[in-house]
Formats: structure tokens, C-alpha cells, sequence
């Protein structure tokens, strides 16, 4: 997949599919295989002690058995649902691994360590999982808790098949639906993903999340008008939540309805007028609707609130430009510059530095990077990577650490000319440095290769403006002003899918 869910902050999807997954009752219809070594009067009063809910006498019972026949699975087996009923899970877990040591196959120890291993969202109940639906197929309870795994591991494929072979059984299970249905959007299967969404509104009228996720799903379909009818039930509340007049606002401008859609951001941004993506909402329509000294007066509103909000900066700077106004769209862009230095980067540049930074410890993440390029000194991408961590630093020219970054820069364009964001980092290197030719060649090699290269327009009008050619800079404004448009566009849907994905849409 091109982009893995841990880009999109889907912990929450470590919910309970099941919050009973009552493996008993088939252990106990059977699926405790017998073993040679022990007859059934050994095991039956075991079992008995189990259906009584009697788990301290089946302990008792299983360990006494076990001492005569250690290597038995059944017996393990046993003693694991024994210390779960009691809600010793660690336990639980160390008997029924002991019983997959004996006999890897065995239904009975496999249901049990799932079970506990799934409801702590541990991934090492995969490989159990997918052993489970090979031996049993047709068992739809474990395809639904292998998809959800797969789902949290962004491999939507796979999670979309197993979905589907967990049949009605999702019904019942609002997680697993929205799940499924994010999976399907994650592959762009809308059609598919919008009767998903509407059965999980039908059988949950009044959850707002489910609402405002049909809703997201039916405006990345194009039908504004669906969306606009699922959100009016939140809207003919009393009190309508701002993330539902946010969407609505969105459903209005797509249906052609820029009054209603105005109307109702404002309302928004009343309600919570520190919010900065509202105000960044209405930018958009303003620029597309060529209201521009409209849009800025409303960004003036929002940066009263918010001075240091690196994306109004941006969203102003972008409206100046049509105006334009090139001195103040270009102060914007460098405040934005200096407030956020990510706000400049490539949305793919940012997601490939965020992996290898530790929560903003770069010495950690340079020493992730040295470690990975004692072991592969050609990866390119790690080279650039130890360079923009460098950079980020903000070591002085001159300094150790600069030239390290510029040397890690240059090796990583020298293995991949066509690395764009290494060219980046080597721009803005030489800019620190006054190379001002150098400079301006790294940001046309890197437009060569993506002409809305935010950084590098940005960087290209920073080196151009310190040479006597300035001719130029106008028309690369519009073009980081058109760049920055089509990112917040982008932006917006993508805040939109994270709805369909359950993060940030909270339950009123």
C-alpha cells in the first residue's frame, strides 16, 4: 500500500471485534480432541468442573493430571481455559502455548491463546489466526479477527477478503464494519464501501460517528446531496457538533451551494474560532470562488487567535498571490517557514522523516539511520535521511554536523539523481551558505522530477530573490500558491477519510 495506516493513527482500531469471544462452549461441544495417553474418566470430571464455572476445582483437577502426563495438550488445554475463567490471562496464555508446543494443530489451545492475545491487540495472534482459518475456513469468527489485524497493519486486500468471508457476522459488530468499510475506501472501492456505512447508520440511527462517516464516504463518491441528507439529523439538533458543520459546509460547497456552505462554517468557526482548519476550509472556498480580500480578512480573524499557526500563514499567503500582491504572499510563506519548516516539505518528504524521527529526538533517529547504512551504505534513501535530520538541527554553517549533511546529500542524489527531496535538502543547505547558484540548479533538478514540489518553489524564490533575475518569481508564486491549494484540497479529504476511519469522530 502506498500509505500505511499508522500514517492515518489508527490505534483505535485495537478495539474488541468481539468483546466476547466465548471460545468455551466449543471446547466443550468438542473440539478437546482426545489423546492416547489419558482415557475420558481422567478428563471428564475436568470438563464437568468447567461447565460448573468451577475453575479453581479444574485447576486442582488438570494439574494433578498433569504431573502423570506432562507432554498432554488436552490437559494443558484444560488448565488454559481454567486460569482464563478466573481471569488469569498470563496464565491462561503460558498453558495454552504449552499445549501448540505438543501439538501446533490443536483447535482448542489455538481459540484459547487467540482469544487472550487478540483482546490485548497483540499482533502475535496473526500467525495462530491464519492457522486457525486454514484448518477451519469456514469459521467466520476467525476471518473477522484476522481481518481486523490485517486492517490495523494497512493490508486492506487481505482484510477485505477476510471480511467477506466473516459474512452476517460483521451485522452485529459496528467496529468490524467501519473497519471493512475503511478498508474499501483505503482501496477505492466506494461503491462498495457506501452499503457498509448505511447499514451501520441503519442499525445505529443515533451515533453521530456513523453518520458523519457515511457522509464522508458519500462525498468522496461525488453525491454532496446523500452526504447533505444522512448529516441533516445531526444538523436539526439543538446543538450540532462543529466536526458535523465542518463536513456539512464541505457537502454544500460540493453540491453547488456556497451561501449554505459560508452560512454554516461561520457557525463553525463561532463555536470554536480557535480552530484553525475552519478557517483554512474557508480560504478554499473564498480562492475558489475569487472572493480573495475575503478570505484573507477571515485568516486576518484567525491569526488574531492564533499568530503562530504556521497553515494560516500559508492559506493567506496563497490568497495574496491571486491578488497579486507577491511582497506580502511571499512574507506569508516565510513566516510560515519559520514558524513550521515542515509546513515547506513534501507531504512524502515529511511522512519519510517522521519514520525515522523518535517523537522529535533526531540523535535517536541519526543513530537508527547510521545503524541502517553500516548494513546497506548504497540505499540512497538513507542517505537523504541522515541528511535531513541534520538539517532539521539546524547546525551552523560550517559545522560538523553541516557538512555531514552535505555530504550525505550529495551521496544520496549521486546514488539517485532523481531523489527529489535529497535535492531539497541540498538546496536549503546552500542557501544557508550564500551558494546561491547551487542552490537554485538543486531546486530545478528537484522540479524536474515533481513540478509541485513545495520546497522547491519555495526554495527557488529564496535563491532567485538574492540574485539580479527576479523576472521569474511571480510565476513560481502561482505555482507554490497552486501546489499549496491542491496539498490543502488533499488535506481536507484526507481529514474527511479519517472520519470513515474512526479517528477523531467521537460519539456525541
Amino acid at each position: 500500500m502506498a500509505r500505511r495506516f499508522s500514517h492515518l493513527q489508527l490505534a483505535a482500531t485495537a478495539m474488541s471485534f468481539f468483546n466476547k469471544f466465548v471460545f468455551f462452549a466449543a471446547v466443550l461441544m468438542g473440539s478437546l480432541l482426545s489423546f492416547p495417553q489419558i482415557q475420558d474418566v481422567q478428563i471428564e470430571p475436568i470438563t464437568a468442573a468447567l461447565r460448573a464455572k468451577d475453575f479453581e476445582k479444574a485447576l486442582q483437577l488438570s494439574g494433578a493430571s498433569l504431573k502423570e502426563f506432562p507432554n498432554n495438550a488436552q490437559l494443558w488445554a484444560l488448565q488454559g481455559i481454567a486460569f482464563a475463567g478466573k481471569g488469569d490471562n498470563k496464565n491462561a496464555l503460558a498453558a495454552f502455548q504449552r499445549a501448540l508446543k505438543i501439538s501446533p494443530d490443536y483447535i482448542a489451545a489455538l481459540a484459547g491463546a487467540v482469544q487472550i492475545l487478540y483482546a490485548e491487540g497483540d499482533p502475535k495472534a496473526i500467525p495462530l489466526l491464519t492457522r486457525l482459518v486454514q484448518l477451519r475456513p469456514g469459521d467466520p469468527t476467525s476471518h473477522a479477527m484476522l481481518a481486523v489485524f490485517e486492517y490495523r497493519e494497512g493490508k486492506c486486500e487481505a482484510a477485505v477478503a477476510d471480511f467477506e468471508k466473516a459474512g452476517t457476522l460483521l451485522d452485529s459488530q459496528p467496529d468490524g464494519q467501519r473497519a471493512y468499510g475503511a478498508c474499501l475506501m483505503e482501496l477505492k472501492q466506494t461503491d462498495k464501501a457506501i452499503p457498509v456505512f448505511e447499514k451501520l447508520v441503519t442499525s445505529h440511527p443515533d451515533d453521530p460517528r456513523a453518520h458523519r462517516s457515511l457522509a464522508a464516504v458519500y462525498l468522496a463518491a461525488g453525491q454532496p446531496q446523500d452526504a447533505l441528507a444522512t448529516l441533516q439529523p445531526l444538523l436539526e439538533t439543538s446543538d450540532p457538533d462543529v466536526s458535523t458543520l465542518q463536513m456539512a459546509a464541505a457537502a454544500y460547497e460540493a453540491n453547488k451551494d456556497t451561501p449554505n456552505a459560508v452560512k454554516i462554517l461561520h457557525e463553525a468557526i463561532v463555536k470554536d474560532p480557535r480552530n484553525i482548519a475552519l478557517y483554512v476550509d474557508f480560504a478554499n472556498i473564498a480562492l475558489t470562488h475569487q472572493s480573495f480580500q475575503t478570505g484573507i480578512d477571515m485568516i486576518d480573524a484567525g491569526l488574531s487567535l492564533q499568530p503562530r499557526a504556521a497553515e494560516l500563514y500559508l492559506a493567506r499567503g496563497v490568497l495574496y498571490v491571486q491578488l497579486a500582491d507577491y511582497e506580502k504572499a511571499q512574507a506569508d510563506f516565510e513566516k510560515a517557514e519559520q514558524l513550521d519548516p515542515h509546513q515547506s516539505m513534501s507531504a512524502a518528504a515529511q511522512g519519510m522523516v517522521a519514520e525515522e524521527k523518535n517523537q522529535n529526538d533526531p540523535d535517536h533517529a541519526l543513530a537508527i539511520v547510521r545503524t541502517k547504512l553500516a548494513k546497506k551504505p548504497g540505499d540512497a534513501f538513507l542517505w537523504y535521511l541522515q541528511a535531513a535530520i541534520l538539517s532539521q538541527k539546524a547546525p551552523a554553517p560550517g559545522s560538523a554536523e553541516f557538512e555531514q549533511a552535505v555530504r550525505s546529500g550529495k551521496k544520496a542524489v549521486a546514488l539517485q539523481p532523481s531523489l527529489s527531496a535529497a535535492h531539497d535538502v541540498l538546496a536549503k543547505l546552500y542557501l544557508q551558505t550564500g551558494e546561491t547558484g547551487q542552490a537554485i540548479k538543486e531546486c530545478r533538478l528537484a522540479l524536474q522530477d515533481n513540478p509541485k514540489d513545495q520546497t522547491a518553489l519555495y526554495h527557488l524564490v529564496l535563491a532567485l530573490r538574492k540574485t539580479n533575475d527576479k523576472t521569474e518569481i511571480p510565476d513560481l508564486l502561482k505555482r507554490l500558491a497552486k501546489a499549496r491549494q491542491d496539498a490543502t484540497q488533499e488535506e481536507a479529504e484526507h481529514n474527511r477519510y479519517k472520519l470513515v476511519v474512526g479517528s477523531g469522530a467521537q460519539s456525541n
